[in-house]
């Protein structure tokens, strides 16, 4: 196996690398002649730099964030990303039965879920996604690479198995979203055994309560207007005395500016984890709720 050189630019102090690997292995002793120190290290550089991605943070805050991670979760999915054979049949034997579970409550079919949690296995290992490749010469790029330690990696793949569901959903249905992306997720409502579902809905709510209420008053009359009203960007423009290409940027951005906040306060006063965010909206999306006119209504 390959062990690629880290960068010289590297965001985590080599004294951390040495600590958190040394930790790791701890946890899971297997993994010591299947990780290389340096593979690990890597694996913390991405997480860093992709936590960090904004500004260049403070050696006592990438010290503090690397402290939050779920390390030894880490360094399993950086090991089985670097191709190792016995990481790789431990997370199979370990989360398998987990994912399959989770794919038959999303589908209420054991084909369909067989078939979904198999393409997410083929995606983990870098086989069958738009970020891998199977020619001959090509890097393998396994979906496991995006995965940065923040939650556990059992949540992590919940996560996603519920995103992919919603992808091939996504060619029949459309609604509109925060994102904006088009088209968007709309999923029939489903039994779930997760515990937490009430509650990530229920924060979601609340979130989105909030971000709205700090919004202009501008704003919010073109999301109304837009939303509420469902109103053409052009019968928006005459009331506001806009260019529809004015209307269509100022909607964007203020959608942009309405999600940053609610996943500001998901995570930061509500203590949630990136995948646990979400699923936060996963839910929503799954109960046919994530409702951005109902919300404009109800604060009026």
């Amino acid at each position: 196996m390959r062990v690629p050189k880290r960068n010289s630019k590297a965001l985590v102090p080599t004294r951390s690398v040495e600590r958190l690997y040394a930790q790791a292995l701890t946890a899971q002793p297997f993994l010591r002649d299947q990780l290389a120190q340096a593979v690990f290290a890597r694996a913390l550089d991405r997480s860093v730099g992709h936590r960090f991605r904004d500004a260049p943070p403070a050696e006592t805050d990438v010290v503090r964030y690397l402290d939050s991670l779920h390390v030894e979760d880490l360094a399993l999915a950086a090991a089985c990303g670097a191709g190792a054979d016995a990481a790789w049949e431990h997370l199979m034997t370990t989360l398998r039965p987990t994912l399959y579970a989770a794919a038959r409550t999303l589908t209420k079919d054991e084909a369909a879920a067989r078939e979904l949690a198999d393409t997410l296995w083929a995606e983990l290992y870098g086989v069958g996604s738009t970020k891998a490749s199977v020619e001959t010469g090509t890097e393998r790029r396994p979906l496991l690479t995006y995965f940065h330690g923040r939650s556990k990696l059992s949540t992590w793949l919940r996560s996603v198995l519920a995103q992919r569901h919603v992808d091939r959903i996504r060619v029949t249905q459309r609604v509109d979203s925060l994102d904006g992306d088009d088209p968007a997720a709309s999923v029939a409502p489903a039994a779930t055994a997760d515990p937490d579902r009430e509650r990530y809905r229920t924060l979601l709510d609340g979130a989105l309560g909030a971000a709205l209420d700090g919004l202009e008053a501008g704003d919010r009359l073109r999301l109304a207007l837009y939303y509420l009203q469902g109103l053409t960007l052009a019968q928006i423009g005459r009331i506001t005395r806009d260019h529809e290409a004015t209307i269509s940027r100022r909607l964007s951005r203020t959608r942009t500016r309405l999600k940053r906040q609610i996943e500001r306060e998901l995570r930061d006063a509500r203590g949630l984890d990136e995948a646990q965010v979400r699923l936060c909206y996963q839910y929503a999306l799954e109960d046919g709720a994530f409702d951005l006119g109902a919300a404009l209504q109800q604060d009026d």
